[in-house]
């Protein structure tokens, strides 16, 4: 994906019209099969330029830990919050994706005057707020909420490969990679699978332990879940 930078125009004339605390609102881990949801808000200070901000799923993780810490330490406030995989199944995932939003949003200290969200709109929240096309592409408020997002799940998917390492979270981070797949074939579900993502069905039916573990897929098995798992999480999400 080609990077493009992200800019401060549409906040600079909303400024203009009275609005000073402007959140930007993103989340990343919707298409995953494994962990949460996660949601980044942040409002970023108007005297404190951050160059470089641009969409998390467009640049290295080098890049995204570099600019992580200036958003933390520049902006005017941050937060972010999940939505962990057993209320995903619960209630599915765009609607999980929402509420994690939503939280990180009313974690704001101090709340901001509008939010720009990503495409969406956030229910349950009475603050003025403004979907925007390819918010995270364009407008630096939702390309820094986007980072801090990215930035904190893919260090909590790291801890529970450090716990668990036997389905690869450090590399794919719960994405649906044939290496992942061939993982849950072999040892079944873990506490951190979205009981609701079936990529393909008889593959995800043993779940927890004491099952006696079907044989590992063939290659062309494999081939054709991770091509079922990528048109199902295309179906209702989306961060890489």
């Amino acid at each position: 994906m080609v990077r493009v930078r992200a800019m401060r125009t549409l906040e600079n004339a909303l400024r203009r019209w009275g609005f000073y605390r402007i959140a930007g609102c993103d989340e990343v881990g919707r298409g995953c099969l494994a962990g949460p949801v996660m949601a980044g808000a942040v409002i970023l200070d108007p005297n404190r330029h951050i160059p470089g901000l641009s969409d998390s799923k467009t640049i290295t993780a080098l890049e995204r830990e570099r600019l992580y810490a200036l958003i933390t330490r520049k902006a005017l406030a941050w937060s972010v919050a999940a939505a962990q995989p057993t209320e995903i199944d619960e209630i599915n995932i765009h609607r999980a994706s929402l509420e994690a939003m939503r939280r990180a949003v009313m974690a704001l200290a101090p709340l901001p005057d509008l939010i720009l969200v990503d495409a969406f709109r956030i229910p349950d929240l009475y603050i003025a707020q403004r979907g925007v096309r390819k918010g995270d592409r364009t407008c630096a408020a939702i390309a820094a909420a986007s980072i801090v997002a990215k930035v904190t799940r893919d260090r909590e998917m790291l801890l529970h490969h450090a716990s668990d390492p036997r389905y690869g979270f450090d590399a794919h981070k719960g994405y649906a990679t044939a290496e992942h797949l061939a993982a849950v074939a072999r040892f079944g579900y873990s506490a951190l699978h979205r009981r609701s993502f079936k990529p393909q069905g008889s593959l995800f039916d043993t779940i927890g332990s004491g099952f006696a573990p079907p044989d590992p897929p063939t290659l062309d098995a494999a081939r054709d879940a991770l091509s079922t798992g990528r048109r199902a999480a295309l179906g209702g999400s989306g961060d890489p």
